[in-house]
């Protein structure tokens, strides 16, 4: 029990310490980590309701707002009324958060590559299984719907196998 917790405690400071000092480059020095999160969530497809990313991040629609003020002020994220519905605001994406949401995702495609790069297929295979376990897990303490986290088990188990056997074709 203790090695896993100490295992766990150092994989979550690890990764925490490795995504601040990749992410946050002299490019955009001016946000946070939690700011890319939400850049992230954001997205680059179409606009987001607010409360939609505020659900994707697990956070209020306060907390969101009162990061989206300072992402509009740097000039990352426009906000944009409803015209049908002035209560409703949707956030895009300007070229500036495009930029930061291109570097996250390039960031997180490198860490996955290096990742993959020491395992064997085999190795792979336990190591989706055994995190799509935790993440279940965690969902489970935290009181997320552990009917999704079960499709989403099955989802990753999937194309875990999915892609170990394109890796050994």
């Amino acid at each position: 029990d203790e090695t896993l917790n100490e295992l766990l405690v150092c994989l979550f400071k690890d990764l925490t310490e490795i995504e601040g000092r990749c992410l946050i480059t002299d490019e955009f020095s001016d946000i946070s980590i939690n700011d890319m999160h939400i850049i992230e969530a954001i997205g680059v497809d179409e606009p987001k309701r607010s409360g939609t990313v505020a659900k994707l991040m697990s956070i209020t629609l306060g907390t969101l707002t009162k990061a989206i003020d300072g992402l509009t002020r740097k000039g990352y994220v426009n906000r944009i009324r409803s015209e049908e519905d002035k209560r409703v605001v949707k956030l895009s994406l300007t070229d500036k958060g495009k930029s930061a949401y291109y570097h996250h995702e390039q960031f997180h495609r490198h860490m996955i590559e290096h990742i993959k790069d020491g395992l064997s297929d085999d190795e792979m295979k336990v190591l989706i299984t055994s995190l799509a376990k935790l993440s279940c897990a965690c969902s489970d303490i935290s009181g997320r719907n552990i009917n999704i986290c079960s499709d989403i088990f099955r989802k990753l188990c999937h194309e875990a196998l999915a892609e170990c056997h394109n890796l050994s074709v």
